[in-house]
C-alpha cells in the first residue's frame, strides 16, 4: 500500500524529491499509516489541497465517526473531553464555538499584546546574547509562544515547561502510552485552572470565555476546557516552528537575509513566504467523508482519513512560479499557511504578529548571525502535522 514512504528517515532530510514525485505520479494516494496501523490518504497537489479543504462532504467532526473508524484513527479515548474543540467540528457546532471564541480573542486584544511580545522578545535575546552559541529554538522561539500564551489565557507563567512538555508528547508520533498520560494531567491541570479562574476572573481570554458561559451562552464546560487546550497545544508548537523555520530560511538563503536587512518593512512578505515555503504545519489534520466519495477521479471509501500536504501543496509549480526558490518579496502568495474557508487559522493575527517582531528584534540585534553547525546536518521534526527543526544552533559572530 505504501508506494511513497512519507514516514521514512530521508523525510526528516529533505521531504521534497518525495513529494515532488506524488505530485506527479499519484496526487491522491492511498498509503498505510505505520504509526496508526490505518490507511490514509494523502493529497499532494496545491488545487486539490485547497479543494479538499473547502469540500463540505469531508468531515472534520468525529462524534459522526462510526465506534469502528474512531478506535481506528484516535486510539487515545483519555483525549475525548479535550478534543471538543473547533478543529473536531462541523458547521453548525463549529459556527457556534468559533463565533463565541472570536468574541473574546478579538483584535483589539491582539494588538494589546504587541508591546508584551516586543518587551519579552528583547529580555529573550539579551539573556541568549549572553552565550557565544545557543538552540534558537531553545532560547527564543519556543520560549516567546509559550510566555505569550501564558498572558494572553491566563495561566501561571511557571506552568510554561509543562506546557511545552506535553505539547512535546502531542505531536511526537506513536507514542500511545505518553498520550494517555499527558492527556490525563493536563485535562486534570486544566480542571484545576478553570476552577480557580471561575472564583478569581481576571482581564485574560480565559475569563472572557468564562463569563460568556455563564451568561447562558452555549459553551459547555467541556468545550470551554477543550477551547483553552487547543490554543495552548495549537499556538504554542505552531508559532515555534514559524520563527525557527524563518531564521532557518533566512540563514539559509544569504542573498534574501541581506536583502532583509537592508529593508527592514520586507519582513511581513518575508514571513508569508516562510509560511509557504517551510510551512509550521506540513499536513491539515484529518478529514473523513461519511459516505463513499469520488476526489479527483478517485473513490474514497468511507470514513478513512484524508489529510493534505501542505508543504507538498506550497512547493506545486503550477501554483508559484519558480514554487523551490525562497523569495521574500513573492507576489502573489496564496499559501495555505492557516488553512482556508471554515476552518482557517483563528490564531493566524497573533502567529504573525509574534513571529514579525521576533525575527525582525533578532535581525537587529545580531547583525552576525550565523549557524552553529553545518547547515546539512540539522534535521526536521518526525510527525504527522507539525513541520520544524529538532535544533537550530546559532551562533552571533562567525
Amino acid at each position: 500500500m505504501n508506494r511513497f514512504d512519507i514516514w521514512g528517515e530521508h523525510m526528516s532530510v529533505d521531504p521534497l524529491p518525495t513529494l515532488a514525485a506524488m505530485r506527479a505520479e499519484a496526487p491522491v494516494v492511498r498509503l498505510l499509516n505505520p504509526h496508526q496501523g490505518a490507511p490514509e490518504w494523502v493529497v499532494t497537489r496545491y488545487a486539490d489541497v485547497a479543494e479538499l479543504l473547502r469540500d463540505p462532504r469531508f468531515s472534520k467532526a468525529k462524534d459522526k465517526l462510526s465506534d469502528h473508524a474512531r478506535s481506528r484513527y484516535f486510539k487515545v479515548i483519555e483525549l475525548e473531553r479535550l478534543d471538543k474543540h473547533m478543529l473536531y467540528a462541523d458547521p453548525p457546532d463549529h459556527t457556534r464555538l468559533r463565533s463565541l471564541m472570536t468574541k473574546a480573542f478579538t483584535p483589539r486584544r491582539i494588538t494589546e499584546l504587541r508591546a508584551y511580545i516586543a518587551d519579552a522578545v528583547g529580555k529573550l535575546l539579551a539573556e541568549a546574547q549572553q552565550q557565544d552559541s545557543v538552540d534558537l529554538l531553545d532560547v527564543l522561539a519556543f520560549r516567546l509562544p509559550l510566555a505569550v500564551l501564558t498572558e494572553l489565557i491566563g495561566v501561571p507563567a511557571q506552568d510554561q515547561e509543562r506546557f511545552r512538555e506535553w505539547t512535546g508528547i502531542l505531536v511526537a508520533p506513536g507514542g500511545f502510552d505518553a498520550l494517555r498520560r499527558m492527556a490525563t494531567e493536563f485535562e486534570e491541570y486544566l480542571e484545576q485552572f478553570l476552577a480557580l479562574r471561575r472564583r478569581n476572573p481576571r482581564e485574560d481570554l480565559t475569563s472572557a470565555l468564562i463569563a460568556a458561559e455563564e451568561s447562558g451562552d452555549r459553551l459547555s464546560s467541556t468545550e470551554l476546557m477543550s477551547m483553552v487546550f487547543v490554543l495552548i497545544a495549537a499556538g504554542f508548537e505552531t508559532t515555534g516552528n514559524l520563527i525557527g523555520n524563518g531564521v532557518w530560511a533566512l540563514l539559509r538563503h544569504p542573498d534574501q537575509l541581506r536583502r532583509l536587512r537592508a529593508d527592514p518593512v520586507l519582513i511581513d512578505s518575508a514571513v508569508e513566504e516562510v509560511l509557504r515555503y517551510c510551512p509550521p504545519v506540513k499536513n491539515t489534520t484529518g478529514a473523513f467523508p461519511l459516505t463513499d466519495v469520488e476526489f479527483r477521479g478517485v473513490m474514497i471509501p468511507a470514513e478513512e482519513m484524508v489529510i493534505g500536504s501542505l508543504l507538498s501543496a506550497h512547493h506545486d509549480p503550477e501554483q508559484f512560479v519558480d514554487a523551490q526558490r525562497f523569495d521574500i518579496t513573492r507576489t502573489p502568495n496564496r499559501h495555505l499557511g492557516f488553512g482556508l474557508g471554515t476552518h482557517f487559522c483563528l490564531g493566524a493575527a497573533l502567529a504573525r504578529l509574534e513571529a514579525t517582531v521576533a525575527i525582525d528584534a533578532l535581525l537587529r540585534s545580531a547583525p552576525e548571525l550565523t549557524f552553529a553547525v553545518e547547515p546539512d546536518a540539522l534535521r526536521w521534526k518526525d510527525g504527522v502535522f507539525v513541520h520544524g527543526l529538532e535544533t537550530l544552533p546559532v551562533t552571533w559572530a562567525p
